[in-house]
């Protein structure tokens, strides 16, 4: 198949098929005597493992890790589940960052009353001092 026939079976935007490649996450199809890129089912299914990856956030690097230990066929579920465990601990810790981040928005917000006033807590709030 096309690049831009891959890009449509697996949904995937064809400048991020090209940015991918451009940065060698999945492996270089091999090419026609003209010089044309053909690409087949394990490049779709290495695209898929990088598009849903992204969606779950992880980073390009992690999923370069990833796809070294799944290409290489030397992983075990341990590995992997390692892998998983560090980022969802990450995503953890963001998600108590923006819980901390919301309260005090929503702090700010309720000490102003709005109106025509000049002086204003949430301008206080960003002005002063952490």
């Amino acid at each position: 198949m096309t690049r831009g026939e891959l890009a449509k079976r697996t949904g995937c935007n064809i400048e991020t098929v090209r940015y991918y490649e451009k940065i060698g996450l999945p492996p270089d199809p091999p090419r026609t005597q003209k010089g044309y890129r053909v690409y087949d089912r394990h490049h779709e299914q290495t695209l898929r493992f990088i598009m849903r990856a992204r969606e779950l956030g992880f980073t390009i690097e992690d999923v370069r890790g990833l796809l070294s230990l799944v290409d290489g066929g030397n992983y075990t579920c341990g590995e992997i589940r390692d892998k998983t465990l560090a980022h969802l601990k990450a995503v953890r810790e963001r998600i108590a960052d923006l819980q901390r981040l919301e309260q005090t928005l929503s702090k700010t917000v309720a000490d102003c009353a709005g109106g025509d006033a000049p002086q204003c807590p949430v301008v206080d709030a960003l002005i002063k001092e952490a």
